[in-house]
C-alpha cells in the first residue's frame, strides 16, 4: 500500500463546505444576557441545541394560539418544579394538564407540610425506622401521609355527598378549590378553569384512601374515567391547533398523544425525557415514533426531544419561551 493511500484512509478529504451554522457557544465577555445565552444553545450542540429547538417550538405554539397540553409525572411535583407548573397555569400559558395520581397527593401535602432536601446515598433501613420516605435526594416524612389521609377523608364526605360516582377531573377541580396556597398546581388549575386529567387516579395514596373509604364508609362511591376520556378527545377535536409539552413519560404523555390521534395528531410537540428508546417503552419513545402512529403530525420542524433531566432544563424552557 502506498503512503498516500494510507493517508487517505486516515484523513479523507472533503471538498464541499457544509451549509449549516458554525458550532459556537455563548460569549461571556461583556454584560450577561440570559436570552442571548439560550439563543446560543442553537449552535452549542448536543442537548443544548435540542433545548433551543424546544424553545422555538414552544414559542410557535403560542404564536399559533394553540391549545397547549402540559403532561408531567409526579416526581415533577415532588421537586421544586411544582412552582414552575403552578406559574404556567397561573399566567394562562397552558390549557390542559395531564398527570399522575402522585402529583395530586403531593401537591396537597405541600400546601401544609414541605418536602425536605435529603441525599441520594442514605441508609434506607434507618430511614424506614425513622418514618422517612426517599424520593431520590428528597425526603418525605410519613406524617405527611397521615395528615393527607385525614384531609382526604373530610374531602371525600363532601365530594361524594350528592353524586356517588365522580370523574378524576371533578376530583382534581373540587380538591383544588379547598386549597389555600398560591404555589398549588391544583388551586391554580381550579381558579383558572384548567382541567386536570388523571387517568390513573388510583395509582397513589388517593387510591389507597378511596379503597379504605369505600370499604369502611360508603360502598357505592366510585371513579368514572371514560367521561373524562370523552371530554379530552372532543375538546381536542374542537381545537384548531394543539401543542404538547411532555415532561417525563408514562400515562400522561401517552394520554395526550393518544387523544390527539383522533384529530390527526398534535401540531407541535416538545418532549423532555431521560427514557431510553432501546427498551421499546412509551416513556423512551421519541416523537418521530409517535408520527408513525399518527399521534403527531408529520412535519420536519414541529417536534423535538430534549434528552435531559427535567429539573435542569424545564425552568430554562419556561424562562425563555414563556417569559
Amino acid at each position: 500500500m502506498e503512503e498516500d493511500d494510507s493517508r487517505e484512509h486516515v484523513v479523507p478529504g472533503s471538498e464541499n463546505e457544509l451549509p449549516t451554522a458554525d458550532v459556537r457557544g455563548y460569549d461571556f465577555r461583556g454584560e450577561f444576557d440570559f436570552h442571548d445565552l439560550i439563543a446560543s444553545y442553537e449552535t452549542t450542540g448536543f442537548q443544548a441545541t435540542q433545548l433551543a429547538e424546544a424553545v422555538d417550538i414552544a414559542e410557535r405554539m403560542q404564536d399559533e394560539e394553540a391549545t397547549i397540553y402540559l403532561t408531567f409525572t409526579s416526581n415533577i411535583i415532588s421537586s421544586g418544579l411544582r412552582e414552575v407548573v403552578a406559574h404556567l397555569v397561573r399566567e394562562g400559558y397552558v390549557d390542559v394538564l395531564i398527570t399522575t395520581s402522585g402529583s395530586l397527593t403531593e401537591d396537597v401535602i405541600k400546601t401544609a407540610k414541605p418536602f425536605k432536601i435529603g441525599k441520594w446515598d442514605a441508609d434506607e433501613a434507618a430511614l424506614r425506622d425513622r418514618g422517612i420516605n426517599r424520593l431520590g435526594n428528597i425526603f418525605v416524612p410519613s406524617d405527611r401521609y397521615v395528615w393527607l389521609e385525614e384531609y382526604l377523608y373530610d374531602f371525600f364526605d363532601d365530594f361524594f355527598a350528592d353524586e356517588k360516582v365522580r370523574t378524576p377531573t371533578a376530583f382534581a377541580r373540587e380538591l383544588g378549590e379547598t386549597l389555600d396556597d398560591e404555589d398549588s398546581v391544583l388551586k391554580q388549575a381550579a381558579d383558572n378553569d384548567v382541567p386536570v386529567y388523571c387517568p390513573a387516579l388510583t395509582d397513589a395514596e388517593v387510591g389507597n384512601f378511596l379503597y379504605y373509604y369505600r370499604q369502611g364508609y360508603d360502598s357505592e362511591v366510585g371513579i368514572e374515567i371514560l367521561d373524562d376520556y370523552d371530554s379530552l378527545i372532543e375538546d381536542g377535536l374542537l381545537a384548531e391547533t394543539t401543542g404538547l409539552i411532555a415532561v417525563g413519560g408514562g400515562v400522561p404523555k401517552h394520554h395526550a398523544i393518544m387523544t390527539n390521534l383522533f384529530r390527526g395528531g398534535a401540531d407541535y410537540v416538545v418532549y423532555i425525557s431521560t427514557g431510553m428508546e432501546g427498551d421499546g417503552s412509551l416513556s423512551g419513545a421519541p416523537p418521530n415514533e409517535a408520527v408513525s402512529w399518527g399521534k403527531i403530525k408529520d412535519e420536519q420542524t414541529n417536534y423535538t426531544q430534549v434528552e435531559a433531566e427535567a429539573t435542569l432544563v424545564f425552568p430554562l424552557l419556561v424562562a425563555s419561551a414563556f417569559a
